[in-house]
């Protein structure tokens, strides 16, 4: 078994404080505590189950799934990798619009799992498909940074330098071709790959904008 977790980017720090990215991480830890305290119940309450998204139920749970995580082994992956791309890219939007950008990532991702599966009544939860927004954004926007990541294969475990391109784009890679195999076991549970791939997609193409709409409004000041 092998892997890799990115840990910071190596090629900047950001001027600023990432508040925002800070928030979202407090607020998804938060939200998986009473995730233990309400048990089953809520998790079911607060996760989108595409077949109700498709009949027209139920749409609050597009946000609210976004914050809830099916353990803490996914809560920690996810906050681990927002942490390693979310500040630079709060910090290239600016807080407000990366704030917007994060939750129309969260939901685009939800809503391309849904278009995915319309009938599949597994529960589906989890910030991955926002974050893989995210990923996408640095991918476009900081392409050549390089990433202190923690690569694992067996008992061997080591901290190395890998191009952002290279990085994210064998993670993209790595969840088309799952979502293509996960298909037909979809039903079963396990990962919402499609949530990935149209998280990763919808923020590799907004990047830009947003982005530039900050530097539009600096430029009036």
């Amino acid at each position: 078994m092998g892997g890799f977790i990115p840990l910071a980017d190596a090629s900047r720090q950001p001027a600023g404080s990432p508040v925002v990215t800070r928030g979202i991480i407090v607020v998804n830890v938060l939200v998986f505590f009473l995730e233990l305290a309400g048990g089953e119940t809520f998790v079911k309450q607060w996760s989108v189950i595409p077949a109700d998204i498709a009949a027209g139920r139920h749409w609050i749970t597009v946000l609210t799934a976004m914050f809830m995580h099916a353990g803490w082994l996914h809560i920690i992956g996810n906050m681990v990798f927002l942490w390693a791309f979310g500040p630079e890219i709060e910090e290239a939007m600016g807080r407000f619009r990366y704030l917007i950008f994060y939750l129309l990532s969260g939901l685009v991702a939800s809503l391309a799992q849904v278009v995915a599966m319309p009938s599949s009544t597994v529960p589906n939860l989890g910030a991955s498909g926002a974050i893989a927004g995210v990923m996408g954004a640095f991918l476009i926007t900081y392409p050549r940074d390089q990433i202190r990541t923690l690569v694992l294969f067996g008992w061997f475990a080591r901290i190395t330098f890998i191009p952002a391109a290279l990085l994210i784009g064998v993670w993209f890679v790595i969840q088309l071709f799952s979502e293509i195999g996960a298909v037909a076991s979809v039903q079963s549970g396990g990962v919402a790959y499609m949530a990935h791939v149209g998280g990763f997609v919808f923020g590799a193409i907004t990047a830009k904008p947003f982005e530039r709409f900050l530097r539009g409004a600096e430029s009036e000041i």
